[in-house]
């Protein structure tokens, strides 16, 4: 049987500093998408779910949930970056742009920003800045990635390493706010919260209190949607050899899931503007109950506007453990073993009059 004309995906030594790979599979979004994201993570944040209320604050209409926007950009990288990835580590100087609406078509290109062999010869770490455009070149997502990938061969040489040089977050004057958009007409209580941007302080604690269950069918159909084939989500077959025995649930999956339970307490966090960091600090796994927490970082004023400010918020999920007692690190620095996610992200909200 020849396999002349398939494809294994990219091993560690396949990728070259300085390279651009444009994606494959430019998708054209729908309104079944949104509604099959709301099914599979129980969203509940106003602007993305009502023509509406998207219509008040000066848009034609409810715009594509963030998340799902970035999901389906990361998806159209799978195939070229990490279907051979062991895990996804982490995430930095991620910037939202242009809204998307059903009807528009996204792709990717990526370009390979470091590279660094592990210890053991058996994977590296690719280092990827990766950005999504609409049908008409405008940015929708932009963000680096690193990802820990197999090797082909370990005996393979590999270039020295280089590692790039990642800003620890996205300041506020590069914030993106995108054209229409005026929060002055914001409705509370169709939004569900009468809490804007002054009513949060740098330092409070909110525990989210809701828990979701991961069931196997939802995880695996959230990735499809996304189709992102990398095969630790996929290949039951397979991962029973694998470091867990199982496969793992998509950390995107994870994100959305609290970005969800986060709107019992931040509901006019109506819009994501950016990712500083984040890690996926456990796995996950199919029967895991989820909860977050989350903290205010920072807030900051956005340049003449008067309707609108940034809170930076850092998102906290764990596994089977309520988040009352917000569980965190201890005092050596060690991450609480229930922890699967902790995301450093901008978030714009309403402001007063």
């Amino acid at each position: 049987m020849s396999t002349a004309k398939t494809s294994g995906g990219r091993f560690f030594e396949d990728f070259r500093l300085g390279e651009e790979i444009r994606h494959a599979l430019p998708r054209t979004v729908t309104g079944g998408d949104a509604a099959l994201y709301t099914a599979l993570t129980g969203s509940r944040f106003a602007l993305p779910g009502s023509d509406l209320f998207a219509r008040s604050l000066g848009l034609e209409r409810a715009p594509l949930d963030d998340l799902l926007v970035f999901h389906i950009v990361f998806g159209r990288t799978v195939p070229d970056i990490s279907l051979n990835a062991i895990a996804n580590l982490g995430y930095a100087q991620g910037r939202f742009g242009a809204f998307v609406y059903p009807g528009d078509t996204l792709g990717a290109v990526s370009r390979v920003i470091g590279l660094k062999e592990s210890s053991n010869r058996q994977t590296g770490v690719v280092y990827v800045h990766t950005t999504g455009s609409n049908q008409r070149g405008e940015m929708v997502a932009d963000y680096v990635r690193w990802v820990l990938v197999r090797k082909r061969d370990a005996a393979a040489s590999t270039p020295a390493a280089a590692l790039p040089t990642l800003a620890k977050a996205v300041t506020p004057d590069a914030l993106l706010l995108p054209g229409g958009l005026d929060l002055g007409g914001y409705d509370d209580a169709a939004a569900g919260s009468p809490h804007r941007w002054e009513d949060y302080a740098a330092g409070e604690r909110i525990d989210h209190v809701d828990g979701m269950t991961i069931e196997e069918s939802c995880h695996m159909t959230a990735t499809r949607l996304y189709q992102n084939n990398a095969r630790v989500h996929f290949n039951r077959h397979a991962e029973q050899s694998g470091r867990f025995g199982r496969r793992i649930v998509y950390g995107g999956h994870i994100i959305s899931i609290a970005r969800a339970l986060s709107a019992n307490g931040l509901a006019n966090a109506c819009r994501i503007a950016a990712i500083n960091g984040g890690r996926h600090s456990n796995p996950s796994f199919a029967g895991d109950t989820l909860y977050a927490w989350s903290e205010v970082l920072e807030k900051a004023e956005l340049p003449g506007r008067r309707d609108v400010g940034a809170l930076r918020l850092r998102l906290v999920a764990t596994k089977d453990r309520p988040a009352a007692d917000f569980p965190d690190r201890d005092a050596a620095g060690e991450t609480d073993p229930a922890v699967v996610l902790d995301l450093d992200y901008w978030a714009l909200m309403p402001r007063r009059r």
